[in-house]
């Protein structure tokens, strides 16, 4: 899960800050679901685990529920711990994503263990394939597809490890074994983003 912080988009190509996210509750699973998916969810053989999440994780629970409680001025006030002069006119309350939390039983946390990464959970036959979990950046999103693909199409992968390797040279390798590799993805990365470094101040 994320805690409020400022954040720089451009949305509709116009430089936008952002402050959040905030969180909030909503029965639904998809923004434009039904109020009946939680109680649809809602198993004999998942309402222990269910049950089990809520009491071990009782602060992020009172945590939750105070976020979903807040006004607006109480927003207001967290934002002013990053801009004391913030005007509650400047800003507008928009809805965003929408994700629904992933409880699990396993073996190192127990019965009812939060998830707090991403997980791709597919059909035996590789016919669908879902991400469940935190909605994946750029940071996620290219490992997310390997994962599917690998998942999915296990009899073309080894066909296609060749072009992957082309596109992703440090794909199966350590980085960190392999500094000379590094720093080769490293300038290349500078360069296709236009980055460059910045000089040391009193070089």
């Amino acid at each position: 899960m994320s805690v409020p912080h400022l954040d720089t988009r451009y949305i509709d190509n116009k430089k936008t800050l952002l402050f959040g996210p905030f969180a909030g509750f909503s029965p639904k699973f998809l923004k434009t679901g039904s109020n009946l998916d939680l109680i649809g969810s809602v198993k004999p053989d998942n309402v222990l685990t269910m049950l089990a999440a809520g009491v071990k994780e009782m602060s992020l629970t009172k945590y939750l529920i105070q976020q979903v409680m807040l006004s607006n001025e109480k927003r207001m006030e967290e934002l002013r711990e990053f801009i004391p002069n913030a005007k509650s006119e400047d800003w507008d309350i928009v809805a965003a994503g929408q994700r629904v939390q992933v409880i699990k039983d396993t073996e190192a946390g127990g019965k009812g263990t939060l998830q707090f990464g991403t997980e791709v959970v597919c059909a035996a036959d590789g016919s669908i394939a879902a991400l469940l979990g935190a909605s994946p950046g750029a940071s996620t999103a290219v490992h997310v597809m390997l994962e599917v693909l690998e998942k999915c199409f296990p009899q073309h992968f080894e066909e296609w490890e060749s072009k992957i390797i082309e596109m992703i040279p440090s794909y199966g390798m350590s980085l960190v074994e392999n500094p000379e590799l590094f720093q080769k993805i490293y300038t290349s990365t500078a360069k296709n983003l236009r980055l460059s470094e910045k000089e040391l101040v009193n070089s």
